[in-house]
């Protein structure tokens, strides 16, 4: 999957160089070539932390590996959304919610994915307005500055980001960039055999 997202860096015209953060101990699978590699950290504050020292250009993408099916056109519609608003801080790619989204009692998330025999019930507290609700994926694409001075926040809500855009939301305007449905992400058995079957539809055109 990591191999899937670099081509399709290496092919968006905006992308001037790749920096991928891997786990500790294996750089050395990646390293060479065009590729710059670091070493991942125990959250992931701070493996964006790690590639982002060596980072020298104004803007910044972050992409997840998860998220195999990365287009060139996706990155270069963040990173155009971004450069149209001098003012703003970043952009991401996100998609609209669909599912109609319940609120249960705090402390109510089962571990995932949830197996269908889960004999555990939730108490549904409220139902949300999903019309101004987005799935936030990335590509996220940031001023280099607005990032860093993002991740040398408060230790403690940095090391609990789920993406860098909440942390850098809390200090600039952060914009969306509509993203399409098939910008999935890859979390379990059944999202990778979809993957492969997207990507092989996409290799056969």
């Amino acid at each position: 999957m990591v191999e899937w997202s670099i081509a399709a860096c290496r092919a968006a015209p905006s992308v001037r160089s790749i920096v991928v953060a891997c786990p500790p101990g294996h750089v050395h699978d990646l390293a060479g070539g065009d590729l710059g590699v670091v070493d991942g950290g125990a959250t992931r504050a701070q493996s964006v932390r790690n590639a982002l020292q060596a980072v020298g250009t104004e803007l910044v993408a972050v992409h997840d590996a998860a998220r195999p099916l990365l287009s060139p056109d996706l990155i270069e519609g963040v990173v155009a959304t971004l450069i149209a608003d001098p003012e703003a801080a970043g952009a991401i790619a996100a998609t609209p919610v669909t599912d109609t989204i319940k609120q249960a009692a705090p402390g109510a998330k089962p571990r995932f994915p949830v197996p269908y025999t889960a004999k555990r019930s939730f108490v549904v507290e409220s139902t949300i307005d999903r019309d101004t609700l987005w799935a936030a994926q990335t590509p996220q694409v940031f001023r280099v500055e607005a990032l860093r001075e993002a991740l040398g926040g408060d230790p403690d809500r940095v090391a609990a980001a789920t993406d860098e855009a909440m942390l850098v939301e809390a200090g600039g305007r952060v914009l969306i960039h509509p993203s399409p449905p098939e910008n999935l992400k890859v979390t379990t058995p059944l999202d990778l055999k979809t993957a492969e079957l997207l990507l092989a539809h996409r290799s056969a055109k």
